[in-house]
């Protein structure tokens, strides 16, 4: 394994998302009068919108690989073979790049919490696809492990 990262929601979203629902629980329990069935109604629109927040959560955590000749972003898998330069953005280049530079037909694997990217030039003719854009915490170990794995590959 060249590189490995988990894409997680940080923690502080975390720590909002479960103010927020405290937050709730507190207006439910106040607004439902005290009764078995108050508490019920309470406990019930508490535990949907905690299982809201961590599906939600949940949805948004995505890993970034490169092994045995293969970039993967998410659900997404490429050879390395066609691959071209890979090059590390910024904060604001990566919105640049995200937003009034981008193609329509690019692969992007965007995080709100992340900053940084990598935009992966493809070389596949067949493909359509002309780059990809995956955030990243660490854009220079991307792009050195994908480095790596293209010289790894022998060429025809």
């Amino acid at each position: 394994m060249e590189y490995d990262e988990r894409l997680r929601v940080p923690l502080r979203w975390w720590v909002q998302g479960t103010m927020l629902i405290a937050s709730l629980w507190l207006a439910v329990v106040v607004a439902v009068p005290a009764t078995p069935a108050g508490f019920a109604t309470s406990g019930a629109v508490t535990a949907v919108a905690l299982a809201a927040m961590v599906g939600l959560f949940s949805s948004l955590a995505a890993r970034v690989t490169v092994a045995d000749g293969v970039l993967t972003a998410g659900k997404a898998h490429i050879s390395v073979t066609h691959l071209g330069r890979a090059e590390a953005l910024d904060a604001d280049r990566a919105r640049a790049v995200a937003g009034p530079e981008a193609d329509a037909r690019a692969f992007l694997l965007l995080r709100p919490y992340l900053k940084t990217a990598v935009r992966v030039e493809l070389t596949d003719p067949a493909d359509p696809t002309p780059y990809w854009l995956i955030h990243t915490r660490h854009p220079q170990h991307l792009v050195a492990a994908l480095e790596r794995a293209a010289a790894a590959v022998p060429h025809a």
